[in-house]
């Protein structure tokens, strides 16, 4: 069964929570990032990913990589993780099961901005 009970307070409630248990060590690195919450991605976002509309991510990380970036050429637009709220509602039975999947959704979207190894997330346990 699906958490659907949630009102978006609360679901915002649980984002927040999921946020600050994210390490230091990765967390830090949200200081200058939007995080959006959005019910699911647009038809847009689905079309730059090549997914189709009935798959969909349960987050995704917009912007220009610590790793691409130069002092020549800054970033136009601040950096954005965005959560897509339907999809992980769906995937989820409780509040719990529901903070600790944003957790997880939202490390492995900064580790996409500050090019963290899959060997590093596996480390520090979200692999």
């Amino acid at each position: 069964m699906a958490v659907k009970t949630l009102s978006e307070k609360d679901f915002f409630r649980i984002v927040k929570r999921a946020i600050f248990r994210i390490p230091e060590e990765i967390r830090h690195h949200l200081d200058n990032v939007l995080i959006s919450v959005r019910d699911k991605p647009s038809l847009k976002m689905l079309k730059e990913l090549g997914l189709s509309p009935d798959h969909s991510p349960l987050g995704l990380y917009v912007g220009t990589a610590m790793t691409e970036r130069t002092a020549l050429y800054p970033p136009l637009y601040p950096d954005t993780i965005y959560i897509f709220r339907k999809p992980l509602e769906e995937m989820c039975e409780t509040p719990e099961e529901l903070e600790e999947q944003i957790e997880i959704t939202v490390v492995h979207e900064i580790a996409h901005f500050i090019g963290i190894s899959e060997d590093r997330l596996i480390e520090l346990g979200y692999g």
